[in-house]
């Protein structure tokens, strides 16, 4: 604060002091067991004006502006940072009515003491570097899935919140569909489908696109920012009339291994989760063993690099099969209906976004599931809304009371790994032999060496 500081701007850091000095007392919290009776809600939380947290947005595109919408009752957006500034300025009316600080560098939000939370909302290649800047700033972060590029960036995140301590929530929001997902993994703890023997992920596969032209950037996106750690490449883009343009940037880098894994890491993200979730569950310790299927790419592959430049690269179509100890298999397919498929020596169900079905789901009408059955798998923590806002609202709860969110760094990567090491052997096609204690893919030293990925100078993250 400086010595010219407004009466305003002393007011804001008295409030910010009082919510930190509430987060701090809390902190000794964290390990004591938590117990469910009827915890308060993050609406009870944050009955009054002071109570509401203040949270910086990097990233600043459709997937944010949704989440600040989710959360608008218990936050107070103060900075955005984002390399397009025609899309920041845009966020800031909707997100804050004008009122926050705009950057084109994120850094500079992380250096504020006046921000008690951060939503990481950035392409998939800019996730690691400003979380792993951010826990070590001090600062609780919601990041959007999937959380990495890489195997390797898990295991550094993962490392940097343990020895942080931080709150960090992954944006995989269907952990908190209570009467869908939540439901489900209900039924699975409770014993209902008996010992899982498969699970099946139907993701549906990445489009493909025609030869996309280098074209100038516009002059409101810093591109090669945007790129950060990515090799540097020029800007593409193609016009297509009524739909997104076909691109290198926002929304279509999802179909570039450059900066995303495609299907297999989007939407894998949320079913693939799912999966893993349900074999913890249902009492699976040990990782995968192997993985193996097919795969198509609209583009030539040679020592798991794509050929061409100038078009999407991710697979189109896909069926891997991942093995684990016990003779339990997971599926992960781009056809067949959108959802999961757990199947068990008692019964099966089917859960996507709009549905739950099965016997056991049927067979509630006369055996409900126990009142506490939802709260077990949900960790015994406030269940506020559904998905999105319940999700946001389950970070934020976590953040005030030091405990540990829904959708964690270590669960979630647990899973990612599984994504991650499809999209390996999609662009090797070949199988993977896996340890995953070791987390090393086993006798393949051209597939291990995919694990990571180098980052161009000035983009690196410190170990």
């Amino acid at each position: 604060m400086s010595k010219n500081s407004t009466s305003a701007e002393r007011s804001k850091t008295n409030a910010y002091n009082s919510r930190r000095k509430f987060l701090q007392a809390t902190a000794a919290a964290a390990t004591v067991p938590y117990f469910y009776s009827s915890p308060k809600t993050l609406a009870q939380e944050t009955a009054s004006a002071n109570d509401r947290m203040s949270i910086g947005v990097i990233g600043s595109g459709g997937m944010a502006n949704g989440n600040m919408n989710a959360a608008k009752q218990w936050v107070n957006v103060v900075a955005i940072a984002d390399v397009d500034s025609e899309r920041a300025e845009s966020s800031n009316q909707r997100m804050s009515g004008g009122k926050a600080d705009v950057y084109e560098d994120y850094r500079h939000i992380l250096e504020r003491d006046d921000i008690d939370c951060l939503h990481i909302a950035t392409p998939d290649h800019w996730h690691t570097k400003p979380l792993v800047e951010a826990m070590r700033a001090g600062k609780d972060i919601y990041c959007e899935k999937p959380l990495t590029l890489t195997i390797d960036e898990g295991k550094l995140i993962r490392k940097v919140q343990k020895e942080t301590g931080r709150i960090v929530q992954v944006g995989t929001q269907q952990r908190s569909t209570f009467n869908l997902f939540v439901k489900a993994m209900a039924l699975v703890n409770e014993g209902r489908l008996g010992k899982i023997t498969s699970v099946s992920a139907a993701i549906g596969g990445a489009p493909a696109s025609p030869m996309i032209p280098v074209v100038d950037a516009p002059k409101n996106l810093n591109w090669d920012r945007w790129l950060g750690p990515a090799p540097a490449v020029d800007y593409r883009n193609l016009p297509v009339e009524g739909k997104r343009a076909h691109t290198n940037c926002h929304y279509e880098f999802r179909w570039w291994y450059e900066y995303s894994g495609g299907k297999l890491t989007d939407w894998g993200a949320h079913h693939v989760d799912i999966c893993n979730w349900a074999l913890k569950l249902n009492g699976l310790k040990e990782g995968p063993t192997s993985i193996m299927g097919t795969s198509e790419h609209p583009v030539d592959f040679k020592d798991g690099v794509p050929q061409q430049i100038d078009r999407y690269n991710t697979a189109t179509a896909f069926n891997f099969t991942v093995n684990y100890p016990g003779d339990v298999k997971m599926t992960i397919r781009h056809d067949t209906r959108n959802g999961v498929l757990i199947e068990g020596t008692e019964g099966k169900i089917f859960v996507n976004r709009g549905s739950l079905n099965g016997k056991p789901v049927e067979d509630l009408k006369d055996n409900p599931l126990p009142e506490d059955a939802i709260s077990k798998v949900y960790k015994g923590l406030p269940m506020e809304g559904n998905e999105r806002k319940a999700h946001w609202a389950n970070f934020l709860h976590c953040v005030r009371e030091r405990k540990e969110p829904i959708s964690d760094v270590h669960s979630h990567m647990e899973m990612l790994n599984v994504c991650h090491l499809a999209g390996i052997s999609a662009r090797l096609d070949r199988s993977l032999k896996w340890d995953d204690k070791a987390e090393q893919i086993v006798g393949d030293d051209q597939a291990n060496a995919m694990l990571g990925r180098p980052y161009r100078d000035g983009y690196e993250i410190e170990g």
